[in-house]
């Protein structure tokens, strides 16, 4: 029974050493960002590489914010961000809901037609998607990112796993106080919902606030940039200074962090509640 339970223990503590060990290597590229956002150009392609500045260039960054409208670049890319998160959630709660709850024909078909379409990568569909968009008329404006945006298929299936693990006992209670489908899925579907909500909160500010492909083909002025095209500028086609190249991705990449932070708890159990059913 003893030798049992140290063996148990020693697993365990293998496996945490083991994730620990992963987890700081996943870290590295993040921690060498932000060594050589503080380097000097010298000291960026000094050989050793170092990783705790001689000089800390503080410079990188106050050259960075002044070279660009890093406002209206921020200003943007929240605009876009934040429309795509509203329409992502009307539409990918309501398709989830009825791939869940309603039962009509076909249901199973169209919803595995419907993740196929996870499979087909963007480079396949951008010149259909642009011509569709130029023919409504909105090349070169935000609501040509935002439009295509805001249905997204591997939301719906994040969500409908969620609503799967919800007890159906509650709908039939609501149904017994004569709670009709639109009521139902508000007040008990939704409100018990938040952790996969939040989470999908997260995966699609991630996804538009550090997309680069879909905002160079469709916005031309320089008004109407996001970020990472603002960010983009900066690499030159002989020279670039990386140095200051870093500086600007940690400045973009601080509202993200922000949000993962404050959202982790919720994030953690909406995918592993998604996972569960019924």
């Amino acid at each position: 029974m003893h030798q049992g339970k140290t063996k148990k223990i020693v697993y365990k503590t293998a496996i945490h050493i083991i994730l620990i060990i992963l987890s700081l290597t996943m870290l590295v590229p993040f921690l060498w960002m932000i060594s050589s956002s503080l380097k000097t150009t010298q000291e960026m392609f000094a050989s050793p590489p170092t990783w705790i500045p001689r000089y800390v260039a503080w410079e990188n960054y106050t050259y960075m914010l002044k070279a660009a409208p890093w406002f209206k670049y921020f200003a943007n890319t929240f605009f876009i961000s934040v429309l795509t998160i509203i329409g992502q959630l009307v539409t990918c709660s309501m398709a989830a809901y009825a791939f869940a709850r309603l039962r009509f024909k076909g249901r199973n078909l169209i919803f595995l037609i419907y993740l196929g379409t996870m499979m087909i990568p963007f480079q396949v569909v951008m010149i259909p998607q642009f011509k569709i968009v130029k023919l409504l008329g909105l090349v070169n404006t935000h609501w040509s990112l935002i439009v295509p945006g805001i249905f997204n298929a591997f939301g719906t299936f994040l969500l409908r796993q969620f609503f799967l693990t919800i007890p159906r006992e509650l709908e039939e209670a609501a149904k017994i106080d004569g709670c009709g489908y639109p009521r139902i899925f508000w007040e008990i579907v939704i409100k018990n919902s938040k952790p996969a909500i939040i989470t999908l909160v997260v995966f699609t500010f991630m996804n538009t606030w550090n997309d680069f492909q879909r905002p160079l083909i469709f916005l031309n002025d320089d008004s109407l940039w996001t970020l990472s095209m603002g960010l983009a500028k900066f690499q030159g086609t002989y020279v670039t200074q990386w140095n200051q190249m870093m500086a600007g991705a940690l400045i973009t990449m601080v509202p993200v962090l922000i949000l993962y932070i404050f959202a982790q708890k919720y994030f953690v159990q909406g995918i592993v509640m998604s996972g569960l059913k019924e």
